[in-house]
Protein backbone atom coordinates (compact mmCIF):
# COMPACT_ATOMS: atom_id res chain seq x y z
CA UNK A 1 0.00 0.00 0.00
CA UNK A 2 1.11 3.53 -0.40
CA UNK A 3 2.63 5.26 2.45
CA UNK A 4 2.27 8.37 3.75
CA UNK A 5 4.60 11.04 2.16
CA UNK A 6 7.22 12.71 4.75
CA UNK A 7 8.72 16.11 4.50
CA UNK A 8 11.23 14.48 2.03
CA UNK A 9 8.83 12.85 -0.07
CA UNK A 10 6.10 16.05 -0.91
CA UNK A 11 8.23 18.02 -3.50
CA UNK A 12 8.58 14.58 -5.53
CA UNK A 13 5.19 14.40 -5.19
CA UNK A 14 4.20 17.68 -6.00
CA UNK A 15 6.73 17.25 -9.10
CA UNK A 16 5.87 14.23 -10.40
CA UNK A 17 1.89 14.95 -10.03
CA UNK A 18 1.79 18.63 -11.13
CA UNK A 19 -0.83 19.96 -13.47
CA UNK A 20 -1.13 18.46 -17.03
CA UNK A 21 -1.78 21.07 -19.79
CA UNK A 22 -5.00 20.84 -21.44
CA UNK A 23 -4.21 20.16 -24.53
CA UNK A 24 -2.88 16.92 -24.29
CA UNK A 25 -4.34 15.85 -20.67
CA UNK A 26 -4.43 11.79 -21.64
CA UNK A 27 -0.83 11.87 -22.83
CA UNK A 28 1.25 13.65 -20.19
CA UNK A 29 -1.66 12.07 -17.88
CA UNK A 30 0.06 8.74 -18.90
CA UNK A 31 3.52 9.80 -18.66
CA UNK A 32 3.16 11.44 -15.51
CA UNK A 33 2.06 7.77 -14.05
CA UNK A 34 4.81 6.25 -16.25
CA UNK A 35 7.13 8.89 -14.13
CA UNK A 36 5.94 7.77 -10.64
CA UNK A 37 6.03 4.03 -11.37
CA UNK A 38 9.13 3.21 -13.80
CA UNK A 39 11.32 5.75 -11.56
CA UNK A 40 10.54 3.95 -8.28
CA UNK A 41 8.29 7.17 -6.63
CA UNK A 42 5.81 4.13 -6.29
CA UNK A 43 7.09 1.07 -6.53
CA UNK A 44 6.18 -2.34 -6.94
CA UNK A 45 3.27 -3.30 -4.81
CA UNK A 46 2.50 -0.20 -3.84
CA UNK A 47 -0.88 1.54 -4.67
CA UNK A 48 -1.47 4.90 -6.73
CA UNK A 49 -2.57 7.66 -4.84
CA UNK A 50 -6.57 7.62 -4.21
CA UNK A 51 -8.46 8.58 -7.74
CA UNK A 52 -9.87 11.74 -6.28
CA UNK A 53 -6.87 13.14 -4.42
CA UNK A 54 -4.63 12.13 -7.41
CA UNK A 55 -7.52 14.00 -10.59
CA UNK A 56 -6.91 16.95 -8.47
CA UNK A 57 -3.40 17.10 -8.03
CA UNK A 58 -3.29 16.38 -11.80
CA UNK A 59 -5.80 19.05 -12.28
CA UNK A 60 -7.50 16.57 -14.67
CA UNK A 61 -11.65 15.11 -14.93
CA UNK A 62 -11.77 11.45 -13.33
CA UNK A 63 -12.52 9.88 -16.30
CA UNK A 64 -9.26 11.17 -18.29
CA UNK A 65 -7.34 9.88 -15.09
CA UNK A 66 -9.33 6.22 -15.34
CA UNK A 67 -8.52 6.15 -19.22
CA UNK A 68 -4.76 6.61 -18.39
CA UNK A 69 -5.24 4.04 -15.70
CA UNK A 70 -6.31 2.00 -18.18
CA UNK A 71 -3.87 2.72 -20.84
CA UNK A 72 -1.27 1.71 -17.78
CA UNK A 73 -3.05 -1.71 -17.01
CA UNK A 74 -3.42 -2.97 -20.69
CA UNK A 75 0.61 -2.34 -20.83
CA UNK A 76 1.39 -4.50 -17.80
CA UNK A 77 2.54 -1.10 -15.23
CA UNK A 78 -0.33 -1.47 -12.92
CA UNK A 79 -3.38 -3.41 -11.95
CA UNK A 80 -6.46 -2.03 -10.41
CA UNK A 81 -8.15 -4.17 -7.68
CA UNK A 82 -11.59 -4.21 -6.27
CA UNK A 83 -12.68 -4.15 -2.49
CA UNK A 84 -12.10 -2.99 1.35
CA UNK A 85 -8.06 -3.53 0.39
CA UNK A 86 -8.29 -2.47 -3.23
CA UNK A 87 -6.83 0.41 -5.22
CA UNK A 88 -4.37 0.54 -8.16
CA UNK A 89 -1.38 -1.31 -7.85
CA UNK A 90 1.73 -1.26 -9.24
CA UNK A 91 2.77 -4.26 -10.92
CA UNK A 92 6.03 -3.44 -12.96
CA UNK A 93 9.41 -4.81 -12.45
CA UNK A 94 12.37 -3.62 -14.73
CA UNK A 95 12.96 -6.80 -17.03
CA UNK A 96 16.72 -8.51 -16.89
CA UNK A 97 19.41 -6.73 -18.39
CA UNK A 98 20.45 -7.73 -21.84
CA UNK A 99 23.24 -6.26 -24.67
CA UNK A 100 20.18 -7.41 -27.17
CA UNK A 101 17.65 -4.74 -25.68
CA UNK A 102 20.11 -2.21 -25.02
CA UNK A 103 20.96 -2.22 -29.13
CA UNK A 104 16.80 -2.18 -29.54
CA UNK A 105 16.03 0.56 -27.35
CA UNK A 106 18.41 3.06 -28.42
CA UNK A 107 17.58 1.81 -32.18
CA UNK A 108 13.99 3.26 -31.06
CA UNK A 109 14.83 6.28 -30.01
CA UNK A 110 17.28 7.27 -32.65
CA UNK A 111 18.59 11.25 -32.43
CA UNK A 112 16.67 11.52 -29.19
CA UNK A 113 19.33 9.34 -27.43
CA UNK A 114 22.08 11.98 -28.23
CA UNK A 115 19.68 14.85 -26.86
CA UNK A 116 19.02 13.06 -23.82
CA UNK A 117 22.61 11.96 -23.18
CA UNK A 118 23.55 15.54 -23.68
CA UNK A 119 20.73 17.49 -21.71
CA UNK A 120 21.92 14.84 -18.51
CA UNK A 121 25.66 15.91 -18.90
CA UNK A 122 24.28 19.27 -18.14
CA UNK A 123 21.68 18.87 -15.95
CA UNK A 124 22.98 16.41 -12.78
CA UNK A 125 25.74 17.72 -12.56
CA UNK A 126 24.38 21.27 -12.17
CA UNK A 127 22.10 20.15 -9.69
CA UNK A 128 24.38 18.52 -8.05
CA UNK A 129 26.40 21.59 -7.55
CA UNK A 130 23.29 23.75 -6.60
CA UNK A 131 22.48 21.05 -3.86
CA UNK A 132 26.09 21.33 -2.56
CA UNK A 133 25.23 25.37 -2.48
CA UNK A 134 22.40 24.96 -0.33
CA UNK A 135 22.64 25.08 3.54
CA UNK A 136 21.36 21.41 3.84
CA UNK A 137 19.61 20.71 7.05
CA UNK A 138 20.12 17.51 9.50
CA UNK A 139 17.01 15.58 8.31
CA UNK A 140 18.02 16.27 4.41
CA UNK A 141 21.22 15.42 4.37
CA UNK A 142 20.17 12.03 6.38
CA UNK A 143 17.84 11.70 3.85
CA UNK A 144 20.63 11.69 0.69
CA UNK A 145 23.09 9.07 3.07
CA UNK A 146 19.92 6.54 2.94
CA UNK A 147 19.04 6.93 -0.68
CA UNK A 148 23.11 6.03 -0.80
CA UNK A 149 22.84 3.02 1.20
CA UNK A 150 19.60 1.99 -0.46
CA UNK A 151 22.52 1.69 -3.79
CA UNK A 152 25.14 0.24 -1.92
CA UNK A 153 22.67 -2.48 -0.29
CA UNK A 154 20.50 -3.29 -3.50
CA UNK A 155 20.78 -6.40 -5.77
CA UNK A 156 20.67 -7.14 -9.19
CA UNK A 157 17.39 -6.97 -9.65
CA UNK A 158 17.00 -3.80 -7.92
CA UNK A 159 20.20 -1.62 -8.75
CA UNK A 160 19.02 0.17 -11.63
CA UNK A 161 15.68 1.52 -9.72
CA UNK A 162 17.72 2.50 -6.07
CA UNK A 163 20.41 4.24 -8.70
CA UNK A 164 17.76 6.44 -10.03
CA UNK A 165 16.46 7.23 -6.70
CA UNK A 166 19.41 8.34 -5.41
CA UNK A 167 20.18 11.04 -8.50
CA UNK A 168 16.76 12.36 -8.19
CA UNK A 169 17.41 12.88 -4.16
CA UNK A 170 20.17 14.68 -4.90
CA UNK A 171 18.10 16.91 -7.39
CA UNK A 172 15.05 16.89 -5.12
CA UNK A 173 17.46 18.28 -2.53
CA UNK A 174 18.92 21.37 -4.96
CA UNK A 175 15.15 23.25 -4.26
CA UNK A 176 14.24 23.76 -7.55
CA UNK A 177 11.41 22.03 -8.54
CA UNK A 178 12.01 23.02 -12.03
CA UNK A 179 15.08 21.38 -11.61
CA UNK A 180 13.71 18.13 -10.32
CA UNK A 181 11.48 17.92 -13.24
CA UNK A 182 14.06 18.95 -16.15
CA UNK A 183 16.45 15.50 -14.17
CA UNK A 184 12.96 13.08 -13.95
CA UNK A 185 11.91 13.71 -16.74
CA UNK A 186 15.65 12.87 -18.95
CA UNK A 187 16.01 9.97 -16.13
CA UNK A 188 12.88 8.79 -17.70
CA UNK A 189 13.83 9.17 -21.04
CA UNK A 190 16.97 7.34 -20.38
CA UNK A 191 15.10 4.80 -18.64
CA UNK A 192 15.11 1.80 -20.38
CA UNK A 193 17.80 2.05 -21.90
CA UNK A 194 19.88 2.23 -18.63
CA UNK A 195 18.09 -0.46 -16.87
CA UNK A 196 18.80 -2.94 -20.12
CA UNK A 197 22.52 -1.88 -19.78
CA UNK A 198 24.15 -5.40 -18.32
CA UNK A 199 25.21 -5.25 -13.97
CA UNK A 200 29.22 -5.02 -14.54
CA UNK A 201 30.44 -5.71 -11.14
CA UNK A 202 33.73 -3.20 -11.89
CA UNK A 203 31.26 -0.97 -12.83
CA UNK A 204 28.82 -1.07 -10.17
CA UNK A 205 32.31 -0.73 -8.08
CA UNK A 206 33.54 2.73 -9.52
CA UNK A 207 29.61 3.86 -9.79
CA UNK A 208 29.34 3.31 -5.52
CA UNK A 209 32.91 5.35 -5.16
CA UNK A 210 31.51 7.91 -7.49
CA UNK A 211 28.59 8.31 -5.31
CA UNK A 212 30.12 8.22 -2.35
CA UNK A 213 32.37 10.84 -3.85
CA UNK A 214 29.36 13.63 -4.86
CA UNK A 215 27.31 13.20 -1.34
CA UNK A 216 30.90 13.47 0.11
CA UNK A 217 31.35 16.84 -1.66
CA UNK A 218 27.74 17.58 -1.60
CA UNK A 219 27.84 17.74 1.99
CA UNK A 220 30.93 19.71 2.99
CA UNK A 221 29.45 22.03 0.55
CA UNK A 222 32.31 21.69 -2.12
CA UNK A 223 30.13 22.63 -5.70
CA UNK A 224 33.22 22.48 -8.01
CA UNK A 225 33.87 18.77 -6.66
CA UNK A 226 29.98 17.57 -6.83
CA UNK A 227 29.89 18.57 -9.98
CA UNK A 228 32.67 17.13 -11.42
CA UNK A 229 32.76 14.01 -10.39
CA UNK A 230 28.71 13.76 -11.21
CA UNK A 231 30.37 14.75 -14.68
CA UNK A 232 32.45 11.77 -14.53
CA UNK A 233 29.62 9.74 -13.23
CA UNK A 234 27.59 10.28 -16.31
CA UNK A 235 30.47 10.41 -19.21
CA UNK A 236 30.97 7.13 -17.98
CA UNK A 237 27.81 5.75 -18.22
CA UNK A 238 27.14 7.30 -21.88
CA UNK A 239 31.24 5.74 -22.51
CA UNK A 240 29.87 2.26 -21.38
CA UNK A 241 26.35 2.62 -23.84
CA UNK A 242 28.29 3.52 -26.61
CA UNK A 243 30.36 0.21 -25.71
CA UNK A 244 27.56 -1.94 -26.01
CA UNK A 245 26.44 -0.15 -29.10
CA UNK A 246 29.85 -0.98 -30.67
Amino acid sequence: MSQPLTDDDRLTHDVVFRPVRAGNAFEETVERLLCAVKLGFIGHGETLPPERELATQLGISRVTLREAIRALQQAGYVEPRRGRYGGTFVTYSPSEPSEGDVRRIAASMGDELADALAFRRVIEPGAAALTAERALTADERQFLQARLDDVRSADHTTYRLMDSRFHLALAEMSGSPSLYASVAETRLRLNDLLNAIPLIERNIEHSHEQHNDILMAILRGDARTARAVMEDHVAGTAALLRGFLG
